[in-house]
């Protein structure tokens, strides 16, 4: 039997507590496998302006100072801002997001794992994506950044698995 969680989204439900599952209305991660070492992956997402190969909403990215980037949203056309923090021991990455930088602040995360450590081949990675919605946010562009880091994972995974990504070698095959 479904129960809603939240009389304002009608995306989000939990099943009841005998099937002991629940949908978090509140964090979204989205998880892909790639077959790639975990150094590789973690390089891509830890770098702000090879992000602008993937970002849907901040795509094209130019770098305007030492962790921030600036790029163009896929949706609106409008700039978004975007502050890195790095944390290459932990194979993670906090991404700060706004619409201005004065308005920078915590919104995503990514977390690399060697896919051997969960017992998936050597040489491949999981490839994990978070947000967490903001207490104003409509239900509509929850689902829109919920829906495109799904997307986004198919796009990190071909970048990678196809040598598009921006690493070694890759210097010729540059978006325009």
């Amino acid at each position: 039997m479904l129960h809603e969680l939240s009389s304002r989204s009608r995306f989000f439900f939990s099943l009841t507590e005998k099937d002991n599952l629940v949908i978090d209305a509140h964090c979204h991660s989205s998880s892909i496998l790639v077959r790639t070492d975990a150094a590789r992956a973690f390089r891509l997402m830890a770098d702000g302006e090879r992000q602008g190969r993937w970002a849907l909403g901040s795509w094209r990215r130019r770098q305007v100072a030492d962790t921030t980037f600036v790029g163009e949203s896929v949706f609106s056309g409008l700039p978004t801002w975007v502050r890195l923090h790095v944390d290459p021991a932990r194979l993670a990455v906090d991404y700060d997001v706004a619409a201005t930088e004065s308005g920078l602040r915590f919104r995503n995360a990514a977390r690399v794992l060697d896919g051997s450590a969960l017992g998936h081949p050597p040489g491949t990675a999981l490839v994990t994506l978070f947000t967490w919605r903001l207490a104003d946010q409509s239900d509509d562009a929850w689902a829109q950044i919920c829906s495109t880091h799904e997307t986004e994972m198919f796009l990190i995974r071909a970048l990678l698995e196809s040598g598009r990504d921006g690493g070694e070698g890759d210097e010729d095959r540059t978006p325009s």
